[in-house]
């Protein structure tokens, strides 16, 4: 069999193998717009970029491009593969060249949620200036390697030491969705313990990224937040809504912080993440973003870690 996919510039063609009937990925939110593939599709995809694609056989089952070598680094599916146009650059984390920091693991007891609740702390190599609370610690952890981003740009001089609280939820669709518990646990129940009255950031990706800027959004005046692809289409109680403009973008009050924003150009949640960064724009907040050509995966959101920590977090800024 020849090859399934052929790039030639910003144009990938499809060739469907063996018992393909549709051709699903980043370009059609993958299973909830898939094409019918019965000859060869040629897309026109955003100039020098990474995109995630399978299959779907006449069942809905997906699978894998058999010719494609190694599979996308997708934690979700392991259909998913790669793909890259143009001159696209997988843009590298810095690495600390000495570790210096730890990593210490730890148990709150939560009142709201009646149960123990893990998280992991990142303590800098000097004493911190700010706290920031990760949601989906795990994955940042490991797939985003977080921890290890923040103290490469510490020993380079170029963010204030941030103390990092990882925190991993239970019930991630409920909790994220701004369930007042999950305010209450941060606020009330984390904070006490790990905030010191340090500035206060945020940080989450999808559901995590909303909830970060939920949560910022009623945090002290001065704190910050970074969102990747946030999944502002959520609603509180555990619906989706598609209404213009979104639920948490409605609610946003005018604040004394900075937050980041980033999203992937072949992404559902594209015209979402620019309606909120208009809004964030009008009140006045200080504010970046940036579209990658990607979509929503852990590629494109490990490569916005250390662009994040330095705009939150850089030297130049008076903590």
């Amino acid at each position: 069999m020849g090859p399934v996919v052929r790039v030639e510039g910003r144009f990938a063609t499809f060739f469907p193998p063996p018992g393909a009937a549709a051709l699903i990925g980043d370009f059609t939110d993958w299973k909830r717009r898939p094409l019918p593939i019965e000859g060869p599709l040629t897309l026109e995809l955003p100039p020098d970029a990474y995109v995630e694609y399978a299959f779907l056989d006449e069942k809905g089952r997906p699978f894998a491009d058999p010719e494609a070598p190694r599979p996308a680094e997708n934690p979700w599916w392991p259909y998913a593969r790669a793909l890259t146009t143009g001159a696209w650059r997988y843009e590298a984390p810095p690495q600390a060249p000495v570790p210096r920091a730890r990593l210490v693991r730890d148990r709150v007891f939560s009142e709201p949620f009646f149960a123990e609740r893990k998280l992991w702390v990142y303590e800098p190599p000097a004493e911190p200036r700010a706290v920031m609370l990760v949601q989906d610690g795990v994955a940042f952890l490991r797939l985003g390697r977080m921890a290890e981003v923040a103290e490469a740009l510490i020993q380079e001089g170029a963010i204030h030491p941030v103390r990092i609280v990882f925190l991993e939820p239970e019930d991630r669709d409920r909790e994220y969705r701004m369930d007042p518990r999950y305010r209450s646990f941060v606020f009330e129940e984390v904070l006490p313990s790990y905030g010191g009255g340090l500035p206060l950031g945020f940080w989450g990706a999808s559901l995590g990224g909303l909830a970060a800027l939920w949560l910022w959004n009623q945090a002290p005046e001065g704190s910050f937040a970074m969102a990747h692809s946030p999944a502002l289409k959520a609603l509180p109680g555990g619906k989706d809504a598609y209404a213009e403009p979104e639920w948490l973008t409605e609610q946003l009050i005018p604040h004394g912080g900075r937050v980041y924003l980033e999203v992937g150009v072949l992404e559902w949640l594209l015209a979402p993440t620019r309606r909120l960064a208009a809004r964030i724009a009008d009140l006045g907040v200080t504010h970046a973003y940036r579209e990658r050509p990607s979509g929503h995966n852990w590629v494109t959101w490990r490569q916005g870690i250390a662009p994040g920590l330095r705009y939150l977090l850089g030297r130049d800024l008076a903590l």
